[in-house]
Parts: C-alpha cells; sequence; structure tokens
C-alpha cells in the first residue's frame, strides 16, 4: 500500500516543513528553457502539491548577470519551488543557495546529472561524478548559509562506471556532507559520444539501482527519475521494488510537461487529497486568462506563456487544433487572450462534431 505523501506547508516559505524535501515528494524535473516562471506557473494550476523546478541556473548568471528578477523571480502562488543550481564553485554556490533562500526558494538543488558539452566545460552537470570530494564540499558550503533543504539531482554513473560501489560512495560522501535529499536519474550519463538527447533514452535503466541506495541509506530521502510515463508506473516505485525498498519520491520530466493535465492526478494519487471535480482543462484555461492578461500588460508576449500549455488538450479531439492554433498565431505582434480563447472555441467545436459523429 502507498502511503499519501504529506503536502507542503506554503504557510512558512522559509520553513524547511518538518524535513520534506523534494525527493520525498512528488516533483516536475528541472528542464533548461522550459521549466520557467509561466510554466510553473500553469503547473501549479494542476497539482497544488507538486515540488516544481526551476531551470538549471549557472552560479556565474546569477552573480555577474545584473538580473536577479530574471534568474530567481517567481510568483508565490509557485510554492513549493526549487532552485537548481549549476556550478562546482563551493564559494559561489554558497552565495547563490544564500540569495535563492532570499528571494524566497523552498529548496536548493544542485545540478550533478546534466550531460551536456556546454556545461561539461564549465565543471558543471554530470562531469562532477567524477569529483565526488568537491561535490560534498560543495554541499557543506551550501548547508552552512542556507536553513532551507539541499538536495543534488544525479545519474547512477557516467562513461565506463558500472560498479554500484561507485554510486554508493558518491551517496555517501554527501550524505555524510549533510545533504536533505537525493534525485538520482536511473541511467549512466555518457560524457562522450552521445548527446543530451540519446542520453535521456539510449543508456539502460537501472531502477533497482536507485533502490539499492534506499536500502543503503534508509535515513536518505531518495527519489527516482527516468523513463517514468505514467502516474501507475511512478507510484510503483513508492512501494517494495524487486524485493528492495520503496524510494521516497518520483520525479517527472517531459512526460508532465508534454502531458500537461496528468498533473491533475498528482494531489490524489500521491497526496491522497480527494478528487477536485471542478478540476478541468477549461477551469484551468479561466485562471490562466488574468495571468496572461498581466503579462502582457506588463510588457510581455503571448507565446512566452502559452508555449508552456500546447499540450493541456493532449490526446484529446482537437488536441492538434489546439497546438497549431497557438503555433501559428500567439507569436504575432498584439496577440492577446483572444488568441487562446479562440484556440479553445476550435477544440470545442471539434469536440462537438466528433461527438455527433460518434
Amino acid at each position: 500500500m502507498i502511503k499519501p505523501m504529506q503536502a507542503f506547508d506554503k504557510t512558512d516559505k522559509y520553513s524547511n516543513n518538518n524535513g520534506l524535501n523534494s525527493a520525498n515528494q512528488f516533483s516536475v524535473a528541472p528542464m533548461l528553457d522550459w521549466t520557467n516562471r509561466h510554466c510553473r506557473y500553469f503547473h501549479r494550476q494542476l497539482s497544488q502539491n507538486a515540488w516544481l523546478y526551476s531551470e538549471m541556473v549557472t552560479t556565474g548568471a546569477i552573480i555577474y548577470g545584473d538580473n536577479l528578477e530574471r534568474f530567481l523571480g517567481h510568483n508565490e502562488s509557485e510554492m513549493p519551488v526549487v532552485l537548481q543550481l549549476g556550478g562546482s564553485g563551493s564559494k559561489d554556490l554558497a552565495t547563490c543557495a544564500e540569495l535563492g533562500e532570499e528571494w524566497g526558494y523552498s529548496e536548493i538543488n544542485l545540478n550533478v546529472g546534466c550531460p551536456s558539452d556546454r556545461v561539461q566545460n564549465n565543471m558543471i552537470g554530470a562531469c562532477l561524478m567524477a569529483h565526488p570530494e568537491l561535490v560534498a564540499e560543495n554541499v557543506r558550503a551550501m548547508k552552512s548559509v542556507v536553513d532551507i533543504p539541499v538536495t543534488v539531482k544525479t545519474r547512477i554513473g557516467i562513461d565506463e562506471q558500472e560498479d554500484f560501489s561507485i554510486l554508493r560512495d558518491f551517496v555517501g560522501g554527501l550524505a555524510d556532507a549533510g545533504v536533505d535529499g537525493m534525485i538520482i536519474h536511473a541511467r549512466k550519463a555518457w560524457l562522450e559520444g552521445l548527446s543530451p538527447k540519446e542520453n535521456r533514452d539510449i543508456p539502460p535503466l537501472k531502477y533497482d539501482w536507485v533502490h539499492r541506495i534506499k536500502a543503503e541509506f534508509p535515513d536518505l530521502s531518495i527519489a527516482i527519475n527516468g523513463g517514468l510515463k505514467t502516474i501507475e508506473q511512478s507510484q510503483v516505485h513508492l512501494t517494495s521494488y524487486e524485493e528492495l525498498p520503496a524510494v521516497d519520491g518520483v520525479m517527472l520530466g517531459r512526460t508532465a510537461y508534454e502531458q500537461p493535465f496528468l498533473l491533475s492526478e498528482v494531489d490524489h494519487h500521491f497526496y491522497g487529497e480527494e478528487v477536485n471535480q471542478t478540476l478541468t482543462r477549461v477551469s484551468v484555461l479561466e485562471t490562466m486568462y488574468p495571468y496572461i492578461e498581466n503579462h502582457i500588460a506588463n510588457g510581455g508576449k503571448l507565446n512566452q506563456v502559452t508555449r508552456h500549455m500546447l499540450g493541456l488538450f493532449y490526446s484529446l479531439p482537437g488536441g492538434r487544433i489546439w497546438r497549431r492554433y497557438l503555433s501559428e498565431n500567439a507569436h504575432k505582434p498584439g496577440a492577446g487572450v483572444e488568441v487562446v480563447q479562440q484556440a479553445y472555441q476550435l477544440v470545442s467545436d471539434e469536440m462537438l462534431r466528433m461527438e455527433d459523429q460518434a
């Protein structure tokens, strides 16, 4: 039986909420160019409890970019929200973690999983798995300056690493450094020879390794990530798996982004809340209209918001019409909320047409 997770207490944004963090909850993965503040606001309309992540932000961008609002700005309604940092300099990471807490983030997460060449050259992401002492030092530095949780998102290994003991020792070093939780993508990362996209699909999944880590570190919050496409697949890992202990949390990435209405099931299935009968795609649209109008009134563009909403009618009659209409019209000069309303009218018409045919 799956024990319901505890909902995040939003009454105190600086609280560590009795030790809860994204590694022992349900979370939506950080995705570069995708999980920005508009995406997170949209996702929050679908789940009140899921942990949402920022895009990975490098320490250099925060410290030298001279635009904290751009890199750290977010809406209070997004809570709980995690700031994911990319970097390897302990002093800079500590500075950015402290800023993240000041700006109201619920947790700081260090990226030790991105396999991109671009970040490797700056000692960011998965290449840090080859430097476990440095990552532990990074965690200690961040923990020393913030009261909110500090977590690490990582892979099960890199390149030729095939021995489970390497992952076990890596996590052990972080546990000794005081890390609050680990989110583990159950694939290796090949730093050469595979693109970031290929690294999401080609290395085989080893879910059992993540559960073995939980067995080795029963007091450390462990979440599993990688290859999970449905609520049902995710919940499998919250019970014993191949006679190994359940992990504490799950993280979904592209599926949650491409099929966002899936998030409407999270509060019921993961947090034990009653099914919200009033939560529909139409009700979500209605909550987004004022947000869109405010964004445009403040100089923003319609497609900056709607590009995150293209999957709202995924798999339904009119879903392709919805995506096409927004893609073709939301970027036009002067485009406003009426474009979204027109797109929905086309969806509604298609649904009626399909009903008549049936």
